[in-house]
C-alpha cells in the first residue's frame, strides 16, 4: 500500500467495477478524458479481473481510496515508464464528486510521484492537460509540475478542438507540504 495523509493507493480489484462504471458515466469526469468509449459492467469487471495485466514498471495503475474509510474515489497511474531514460506519464482522475475538492487528488498525486521517484528511480514524470482545466493545472503547479509546451488542437470534444499542455516534474522538484 502507498499511503498519504488522506488517501491510500492500492491495486484495482474486480469489485471496483461498479464505481468505475459510475465514474465513467459522469459528464464531469468524462469532460477531459481521452478514452471515453462506453463499457458494460461485465466488460469493466473482466478488465479488472482475469484480463488485468499485473502492475509493472511500465504500467502501474492503482485505485485511490480514502484513508479514513477506504472508500474508492478514483484511479491514478504511472504509464509508459522507461528505465532507459527514467521517465513516466501520470494519469489521474477523482471519480467521486464529493472528493474532488479537499486535497484527495493532490495527496494521491504526491504519493504516486514520491513512489515513482524513490522506488521506481524515475528522473521525470510528465502529464497532459487541457488549458481549460484550470483546477487541475493549479494542483499540478502547486505540486511542482511546470509547463513545457503545447500541442495545438490535439484533443477533440463535442465538435471542438482543444490544445493539450504538457507539464513535467523532475526528481527533486516534488513539493511536499
Amino acid at each position: 500500500m502507498l499511503t498519504g495523509k488522506l488517501v491510500r493507493l492500492r491495486a484495482l480489484e474486480p469489485s471496483d467495477a461498479e464505481a468505475i462504471q459510475r465514474w465513467n458515466e459522469d459528464p464531469a469526469v468524462l469532460q477531459w478524458m481521452i478514452n471515453d468509449y462506453p463499457e458494460s459492467l461485465p466488460q469493466i469487471a473482466k478488465r479488472l479481473g482475469e484480463d488485468r495485466p499485473r502492475n509493472s514498471y511500465d504500467k502501474l495503475i492503482l485505485a485511490i481510496e480514502t484513508l479514513a474509510d477506504r472508500t474508492p474515489i478514483g484511479v491514478i497511474a504511472l504509464t509508459d515508464a522507461e528505465p532507459e531514460n527514467g521517465r513516466a506519464e501520470l494519469d489521474v482522475y477523482v471519480g467521486e464528486a464529493a472528493y474532488r475538492n479537499g486535497g484527495y487528488g493532490t495527496d494521491a498525486i504526491r504519493v504516486i510521484c514520491r513512489y515513482g521517484f524513490d522506488q521506481m528511480r524515475l528522473h521525470g514524470i510528465s502529464l497532459w492537460v487541457v488549458p481549460e482545466n484550470e483546477a487541475a493545472r493549479h494542483v499540478y503547479k502547486k505540486l511542482g509540475f511546470v509547463e513545457e509546451g503545447r500541442e495545438r488542437e490535439r484533443f477533440r470534444r463535442d465538435g471542438k478542438w482543444y490544445d493539450l499542455i504538457v507539464m513535467s516534474m523532475l526528481e527533486g522538484e516534488l513539493v511536499d507540504e
